[in-house]
């Protein structure tokens, strides 16, 4: 199996490297993610400049430019091969609920699923993580277990794995998206040369986090798996909405 490894950490993320020595045991992987960190960057494509590929020291390719970017690059243009599947991670932090909008994880793995590829983001739920072979495990797991099973059709997965040893994960849940409270108010701040700047605030807690989302299954110790989609169509709208431009 011909596996494409991306990220939105950048190639030189311990999760990355985690996450291609655990799927080398699966298949021949390939590598290629972004030169440096580029979490938050959602699905964007540079569209205003060239990108540049090149090559690590340990193997790894980089592209000076998004996670989308990686894979798209990856799968239209650098190798001879659609691959069979790819997955993005292991990311420092999760992304649940809403995080996933933002996610450069989550959409490495998307651009992947758009281009007709089956699909696992992975994230380590943990904001000081230092080892990620659990969650390089599970992915280890998920692709074995897609090579004996295949889908019949493309998927994306997005996976969240609880910060503690492979051994004491209590099991997989098949989740929902939880949601979240509104982010933390932006951070003012004054730079050296008396300039106002502003950081973005933290996420915000939990507002859904019951039976059946990925909060909750993380929360008790399990490995949250959610299948995601792209139509963004509110079909339930439809008819309101015809109905109102109608007046």
């Amino acid at each position: 199996m011909r596996i494409l490894v991306s990220n939105d950490d950048g190639y030189f993320a311990p999760g990355i490297a985690a996450l291609a020595e655990a799927l080398q045991e699966v298949g021949d992987v390939t590598v290629v993610a972004p030169e440096r960190d580029r979490s938050g960057a959602s699905n964007s494509l540079t569209l205003d400049r060239p990108l540049s590929l090149r090559r690590a020291a340990n193997g790894f390719h980089f592209v000076n430019g998004t996670p989308t970017d990686c894979v798209h690059l990856a799968v239209t243009g650098m190798l001879d091969h659609l691959p069979d599947m790819v997955v993005s991670g292991v990311n420092h932090g999760a992304n649940m609920g809403d995080d996933t909008i933002y996610s450069g994880t989550v959409a490495a793995a998307t651009e992947g699923f758009l281009l007709g590829v089956p699909a696992i983001a992975v994230s380590l739920v943990s904001k000081a993580a230092t080892d990620f072979s659990a969650a390089a495990r599970v992915a280890r797991d998920l692709a074995e277990r897609f090579t004996r099973v295949p889908f019949q059709h493309p998927v994306l997965l997005n996976v969240n794995v609880p910060d503690r040893p492979y051994e004491e994960l209590r099991g997989i849940r098949v989740t929902r998206l939880g949601k979240r409270h509104k982010a933390e108010p932006v951070i003012r701040s004054t730079t050296p040369r008396n300039e106002t700047v502003y950081w973005v605030g933290a996420a915000g807690q939990a507002a859904d986090a019951g039976e059946g989302t990925d909060f909750q299954a993380v929360a008790e110790g399990f490995v949250s798996v959610t299948p995601l989609q792209i139509d963004l169509t509110h079909n339930g709208l439809i008819s309101s909405v015809a109905e109102w431009v109608g007046r």
